[in-house]
């Protein structure tokens, strides 16, 4: 069926290319977490109002996934995604630019449109091209493109605010997205598996709801929009605690807590191995245990333990989110695209809600409030994937009687 098979050339092109768009798509979506505190005084607006410059972009995002995994079903997976990340590139020059805050959030909603294009059909085209027994190594991979250029976006971000201004860093982010997005376009293989169709708002619905009755996929989304909410509201709010006393942290050595997304990059496809070896069961539950016991650690005051708790908690993030990602792609029977499109959209739903709701807890409690906060969410994803194995061993039952 010529499928991409790991050792062949096509692998090694369509891996470089995936990871850039990854680093592409991540290092400028999450552009302006880093600056939170910078905007909160420039603009004079309140930590929760700041976080809004990332909230709105998620939030938009995640609904426009919907149309563009629709759109890629009749124009094809690779125009729509070099489109995507093109657009946002430029976009993301426009963004160093603005005269206000209320200017710079609508330029992160268009960008968090235009951004959709890549998230919304990558792990579709992920599914269709690549050998199966490959799937969890190149999902990781990709992933791990996400967890690099997050990290590297924020980095750079921060050393340039702190060498120059805000303004110039959004600008460096933007050039460096073109450079990833010229390399994606020249490194990926056109879809060979593809098939296109017409475009039918009738049938869109009707998918949609078909896999929104499936137990097995609502117990996926679910649990996306409960660690990606944990994980963003961690990243959004620590760096306002290590700027205060008693850390009092510059904004380049708070930026460069972000260097812990390398353990996501290596737990991405290393969880990722693992769960295609041992099962996605098994490998999501020790990642949603490592989340939880990173989330309590980063109480404790001494900066070493807390550099450590968060280290944790994004390991197991980014493992957790290469399993479900991987087993939706398995899970899912038809309308691939869809079905990653909609774990996509309770995935950034939950970044926006649960980034947004850490300001409040922030505000009112402390950074106490915020862990509370992540460590109901991950519970609740406890009792979910709970659920999901019990809905899964009850149809495997049905299926041997």
């Amino acid at each position: 069926m010529n499928y991409i098979e790991k050792g062949t050339h096509e692998f090694s092109m369509t891996s470089i290319a995936l990871f850039a768009g990854g680093f592409n798509t991540f290092a400028i979506l999450y552009s302006t977490q880093p600056l939170m505190p910078f905007l909160s005084k420039e603009f004079g607006v309140s930590p929760t109002v700041a976080s809004l410059s990332l909230s709105v972009t998620t939030c938009i995002l995640a609904i426009s996934m919907l149309l563009f995994g629709s759109i890629s079903e009749v124009l094809g997976r690779k125009p729509i995604m070099c489109f995507s990340l093109f657009a946002t590139s430029v976009l993301a020059v426009l963004a160093a630019f603005v005269p206000n805050f209320n200017m710079l959030l609508v330029i992160r909603c268009l960008q968090g449109f235009v951004l959709a294009g890549l998230p919304a059909i990558a792990m579709a085209y992920i599914s269709e091209e690549i050998d199966e027994s490959s799937l969890g190594m190149v999902m990781g991979l990709y992933i791990s493109g996400n967890s690099i250029g997050g990290m590297s976006g924020r980095i750079i971000i921060g050393i340039i605010t702190d060498l120059f201004n805000w303004r110039l860093a959004l600008a460096c982010i933007g050039f460096l997205g073109l450079i990833s997005s010229f390399l994606f376009w020249l490194k990926l293989p056109q879809s060979r598996h593809f098939e296109p169709r017409s475009f039918e708002i009738e049938k869109l619905i009707k998918s949609s709801i078909n896999h929104l009755k499936n137990p097995n996929l609502i117990c996926l989304y679910c649990i996306g929009f409960f660690i990606m909410g944990s994980f963003v509201s961690l990243y959004n709010f620590i760096g306002f605690q290590l700027t205060e006393p008693p850390y009092n942290l510059s904004q380049t050595l708070v930026s460069f807590i972000f260097i812990i997304y390398v353990v996501g990059t290596f737990s991405s496809t290393f969880m990722g191995r693992l769960a295609d070896k041992h099962g996605q069961y098994k490998m999501l539950s020790i990642s949603l245990f490592i989340m939880l016991i990173g989330i309590c650690i980063t109480l404790n005051m001494n900066l070493f333990l807390k550099v450590i708790g968060i280290a944790l908690l994004t390991f197991g993030f980014f493992a957790g989110h290469s399993i479900v990602s991987g087993w939706i792609g398995k899970l899912a029977t038809h309308d691939k695209a869809q079905a990653s499109s909609l774990y996509l959209l309770f995935y950034y739903v939950g970044s926006s809600i649960g980034g947004t709701a850490g300001g409040r807890f922030w505000s009112s409690y402390g950074w106490g409030g915020v862990v509370s906060m992540i460590a109901i969410f991950l519970i609740i994803a406890f009792c979910i994937l709970f659920v999901l194995s019990s809905v899964i061993k009850n149809v495997n039952i049905e299926k041997h009687v």
